[in-house]
């Protein structure tokens, strides 16, 4: 069998194939097609991973298609930056006593898509006994994002927080963590289906975004907020930065609309609002990580899996996410 060319990727076991998913051109959710890969073998400080379950982020369609992103992709490849599952091998100067531990790690931007992957034993994240590997899985980047923007904008007691894209995998983590900090929480959400999840989630108040009278229903119901969590950007996220109030801080963390906030730092010193720009070397992030699965293990802390896909329907699981057809976090069941 002739296997695509993947320069720079692990050494592979002769003979030996798995399933995966193959990125052999950029374009619609349609390029990512099943089939199979040789078998990765780790090399030198590297671990092998039977991978349970892949993690979807929104940024990874938009790789998919081609657009600009953290990691610079050239097919063909096996996509997929984040995995779950138990380490099977290990390479050289790699401890044996490894194999067999449950972890979570990232793959550095492609491999996740597949039954085993290889990644760098210093990249694993040990999953804390009594915590599902499921559950790790949908908290290893949107855990430490949560975790990582609550800290940055100092949520307060009493703060009036409003989270935008409350009812997504980031978001429902941030409602659950101001809650936490007894702050007051406005969840804002893009449909019915969405808003309704938010009360159970803590929410004191749950609006839907595509009303046009939002933020009139906020600022009758809290008078305005401190916080503001932009997840949505676009028009939602300067609607949201009009209901702070002086001494205000705002922080985006996502474009569910398709484009980041327009706010400026003009507009903002004018208001007397701070806009925060989380600046957190790789280390701290890995820490939030911890961070989040501890406080899961220790339920504190509960992430929302909205849908599950087999591996061989990735691409369905990338066109439910483009369609907002999502709630929480969306996962790829490998094993």
């Amino acid at each position: 069998m002739d296997w695509p060319e993947w320069a720079g990727q692990p050494i592979w076991a002769e003979g030996a194939v798995m399933r995966a998913i193959w990125l052999r051109e950029f374009g619609g959710p349609e390029v990512l097609v099943p089939g199979p890969a040789p078998d990765p073998v780790p090399g030198p400080g590297q671990v092998l991973i039977d991978v349970a379950h892949a993690n979807i982020t929104f940024i990874e369609t938009q790789l998919r298609a081609g657009h600009p992103g953290p990691f610079r992709l050239t097919p063909p490849l096996i996509p997929g930056n984040g995995v779950g599952g138990v380490i099977t091998a290990v390479g050289s100067d790699v401890d044996p006593a490894l194999t067999g531990q449950r972890v979570v790690s990232a793959t550095g931007g492609s491999g996740g898509y597949a039954e085993r992957t290889v990644v760098d034993a210093s990249a694993t994240i040990a999953v804390p006994a009594g915590l599902a590997l499921d559950e790790a899985v949908a908290l290893l980047a949107d855990g430490r994002t949560a975790t990582m923007l609550i800290e940055a904008v100092d949520v307060r007691p009493g703060d009036r927080v409003l989270v935008e894209a409350a009812a997504g995998g980031v978001g429902s983590l941030l409602v659950q963590l101001a809650v936490r900090a007894r702050a007051r929480v406005i969840g804002v959400a893009g449909g019915r289906r969405k808003v309704d999840l938010l009360p159970g989630l803590g929410a004191e108040l749950a609006v839907d975004y595509l009303l046009p009278e939002w933020a009139e229903q906020v600022r009758a119901a809290v008078g305005g907020v401190d916080v503001v969590l932009d997840g949505v950007g676009g028009s939602v996220a300067r609607a949201a930065f009009d209901l702070l109030s002086p001494g205000g801080r705002m922080v985006s963390f996502g474009l569910a609309s398709g484009e980041w906030s327009p706010v400026s730092a003009d507009a903002a010193t004018a208001r007397q609002v701070t806009l925060v720009r989380p600046d957190v070397p790789p280390d701290r992030l890995r820490a939030y990580t911890e961070q989040a699965l501890a406080d899961a293990a220790a339920g504190q802390l509960r992430p929302l899996i909205g849908q599950r896909f087999p591996l061989e329907r990735a691409a369905d699981a990338h066109a439910a996410i483009e369609a907002r057809a999502t709630v929480g976090k969306t996962l790829l069941d490998v094993a």
